[in-house]
């Protein structure tokens, strides 16, 4: 008799290792490394804050160590915007009249560091369109090109967001009684939206090797750019205001960051649906394409629907208390709140297409292209061509 000693194949659910285990040395010394950079900004800065605002900082502290432990290029994405953000701090030295100075000048001041975050969009565009011709042209995954195109990518977000940290210091030393965070008026949060929208394509990037995507991605972003710079040079949107009193809420912190994640996962899903669809018409002539498989594409762009669903449910929730503080109730029917409610249940009714009709293919990727001008509409549209409580984000 034989005796078969070759054990039976595990499960993956019972070898996987869980989150807390899989996490090494550096993990920890990154939490460490975090906890005391906001134990340092606490004691530097305790007299700005109040109660909320402290909370605010450690809140962001433990998001920062998840984040980290998660998508591990952020272990050392936010240390490097911190030192390089307080390298800037440290050039100001209290003055504002500083900003002649070399580094600053050219490299750390807010408006230096965002137009460098602009310009890698555009290097990062060129990288990824080429680096896809020349990776169709040699039959390969990805080459030097599209491997560049990451680099930049991430240059920009380094760039952007070190960017983004300067300007809130700058905005206390310009008026020491009226400084506040970077996120009140379409300026600063196109550059926010730019920094979000980078590092979840490059999250995805790396999750599903879907390097040849970055084209489209940063097709739109490079589109923003534009609108960036148009709209600093001709309105001087870059120069430092005061806080308009209807902003003057330590609710902006939280409620405007988790809208961005949303918006930059919906534009990103619509870029993909344009990829999608490209893809799908290549398969179904039988042609050979140059893109990932059109399944691989729809399942980035679920997941970004998916993540950009729940933070822009999060922050509608945000803003509903926000209200409630500030005009006494959660809820108006407003233009910006009618129309918020609209995208939330424009990709409510995606995700359920999807996970329970079971819908697949041309029609939810024409559909989240389509989504992109709801919400396009909801975030700028609605300042432009309609009067109500959020008329203060004007062109």
């Amino acid at each position: 008799m034989t005796h078969n000693h070759n054990p039976l194949p595990e499960h993956e659910l019972l070898t996987h290792k869980s989150f807390l285990k899989s996490l090494n040395t550096v993990d920890c010394l990154f939490a460490l490394l975090t906890a005391a950079g906001a134990f340092f900004a606490q004691t530097r800065i305790q007299h700005t804050m109040d109660i909320y605002e402290m909370v605010i900082l450690w809140a962001s502290a433990g998001i920062t160590v998840f984040l980290g432990w998660f998508f591990k290029p952020m272990r050392w994405f936010a240390p490097l915007c911190a030192v390089l953000a307080y390298g800037a701090v440290m050039l100001y030295d209290g003055d504002i009249t500083h900003s002649d100075g070399f580094l600053l000048k050219y490299f750390l001041s807010s408006q230096s560091a965002i137009m460098w975050q602009c310009a890698f969009v555009f290097f990062a565009l060129f990288a990824y369109i080429t680096g896809a011709v020349l990776a169709q042209r040699k039959n390969v995954a990805t080459n030097t090109l599209l491997g560049m195109g990451s680099v930049f990518a991430w240059v920009s977000a380094v760039a952007g967001f070190t960017g983004l940290l300067v300007r809130w210091h700058e905005s206390y030393l310009l008026r020491p009684d009226a400084g506040h965070i970077p996120v009140s008026n379409l300026y600063e949060v196109f550059i926010l939206f730019l920094v979000i929208t980078a590092l979840m394509y490059l999250y995805y990037e790396a999750r599903f090797a879907v390097q040849k995507l970055g084209g489209f991605v940063f097709s739109f972003m490079a589109i923003v750019v534009g609108f960036v710079l148009w709209y600093s040079f001709s309105r001087e949107a870059h120069t430092i205001q005061p806080l308009i009193p209807a902003l003057q809420s330590w609710w902006m912190k939280i409620h405007v960051p988790a809208n961005f994640i949303g918006y930059g996962a919906f534009c990103i899903a619509a870029m993909l649906g344009i990829a999608e669809l490209w893809a799908l018409r290549n398969e179904n002539a039988g042609k050979k394409s140059w893109l990932p498989h059109s399944q691989v594409i729809e399942e980035v762009m679920y997941k970004a629907i998916a993540v950009g669903f729940l933070f822009f449910t999060i922050a509608t929730i945000l803003g509903a208390l926000w209200a409630a503080d500030a005009w006494g109730r959660y809820w108006s029917w407003d233009p910006k709140e009618t129309w918020a409610f609209i995208v939330w249940l424009n990709y409510a009714v995606w995700l359920h297409l999807r996970l329970v009709a079971g819908w697949r293919g041309k029609i939810l990727a024409w559909w989240a292209v389509i989504g992109l001008f709801v919400t396009a509409f909801a975030f700028i549209g609605v300042n432009m061509f309609l009067s109500g409580l959020h008329s203060y984000g004007t062109l």
